[in-house]
């Protein structure tokens, strides 16, 4: 099953693995490189599904370049600001040609890594993921070795 609701500019992009930059927390198994729709200037990474071992901290504010509502989020393992969530996106933004990503991380914040297909041999494109198993957490082992490394 592949991604049909994604805009067409965006399927030909990179799927990547997102850690968080300070403490290596698997963060979002299904990333894509992106720019602020508010500032092109700024390049960052968003995802389309509600990210693991994040928590939406503190209140809702007002972007400086839109009329988007934000909130920061915290990665759960070291407490450090990634991103921002968008609780309530603009007109303008939604009128704009958007990826329909509202988890968005900042580049100082995750490290990227570009995630490969079921074969291990290619990339793994937007066009070619399912739906059905976007967002699995880090399974039990996984998470026992990031604890106990």
């Amino acid at each position: 099953m592949s991604a049909p609701s994604i805009h067409p500019q965006f399927r030909s992009k990179a799927v990547c693995v997102l850690n968080c930059r300070h403490c290596s927390t698997v963060i979002c198994n299904r990333g894509m490189k992106a720019i602020l729709l508010g500032d092109t200037r700024v390049e960052l990474f968003s995802t389309d599904v509600p990210p693991f071992c994040v928590q939406l901290v503190e209140k809702d504010y007002m972007t400086r370049n839109c009329r988007c509502r934000i909130r920061d989020v915290a990665c759960l393992g070291c407490g450090n600001v990634i991103g921002y969530h968008v609780t309530q996106p603009c007109e303008r933004c939604l009128d704009s040609c958007n990826n329909g990503h509202f988890w968005m991380f900042l580049s100082d914040g995750v490290s990227a890594k570009e995630r490969m297909d079921v074969t291990g041999t290619r990339q793994l494109l937007w066009a070619h993921l399912s739906r059905d198993t976007q967002a699995e957490p880090p399974s039990v082992d996984t998470k026992y070795e990031l604890l106990c490394r």
